[in-house]
């Protein structure tokens, strides 16, 4: 199989656990066929690092969010000074990359696996409920080795192998249908400005011509 990169969105590692996991999973990434790019991670570039993530992501045919701890609240206040103020505890939550990177592979249409640690607070692109599942695991290597992670892997890994970016699947559409199957808005949405003119004047040449016709014959004893 040809071997195909994926955008990887993971913050930088805190400490060597997380590393020893993001080092596994881009490890199982590779024996896939599949090759990992993070921007700041193994991929640099001296733009500004969004612009080179929406680089990055126009050359990818998947993405996997990693999510792990970033910031720790012992406690907290939701909704302050509000009717529903409620208090926090032991808030856990990811770097906030990891949201604009899911988002932006989201609109991409790029096959999305996420892979949530355990005991981070859920929201956004991280929760359950929209068009991709959510593992949250353990963040150990041998959680890499489960059936859960084993099966979601092989299913996002199908869907990678068989993507095509949007834009090629227009034009091969554009290319595979007959002119005769065209609507009009098709044909004249098609046209360049100079032919569109051109068929502009053909046509008032024609009108213009009929109607000279149709007044000759009926003035016509």
């Amino acid at each position: 199989m040809e071997a195909r990169e994926i955008f990887v969105s993971v913050g930088t590692t805190c400490n060597d656990e997380q590393e020893a996991f993001v080092h596994a999973l881009e490890d199982r990434l590779r024996s896939e066929g599949l090759i990992p790019r993070t921007v700041g991670r193994n991929t640099f570039s001296a733009d500004a690092p969004l612009k080179k993530v929406m680089e990055l992501l126009e050359s990818c045919q998947g993405a996997v969010v990693i999510a792990l701890e970033r910031t720790f609240f012992p406690s907290g206040i939701e909704k302050r000074g509000g009717p529903n103020e409620s208090q926090l505890s032991n808030v856990r939550l990811p770097t906030p990359w990891n949201q604009i990177e899911a988002a932006m592979a989201y609109t991409r249409h790029l096959p999305l696996m996420v892979v949530v640690e355990t005991g981070l607070r859920g929201e956004g692109l991280l929760q359950s409920g929209y068009d991709w599942y959510v593992q949250w695991i353990k963040p150990v290597p041998s959680a890499l080795n489960t059936l859960e992670f084993n099966g979601v892997l092989a299913d996002w890994k199908s869907r990678v192998v068989s993507y095509e970016p949007a834009s090629s699947l227009a034009d091969e559409t554009k290319v595979l249908k007959s002119p005769a199957d065209l609507t009009i808005g098709e044909l004249i949405g098609g046209l360049r400005p100079a032919q569109l003119w051109s068929v502009l004047a053909t046509l008032v040449a024609a009108l213009a011509g009929a109607f000279a016709l149709g007044a000759r014959l009926v003035g016509h004893p």
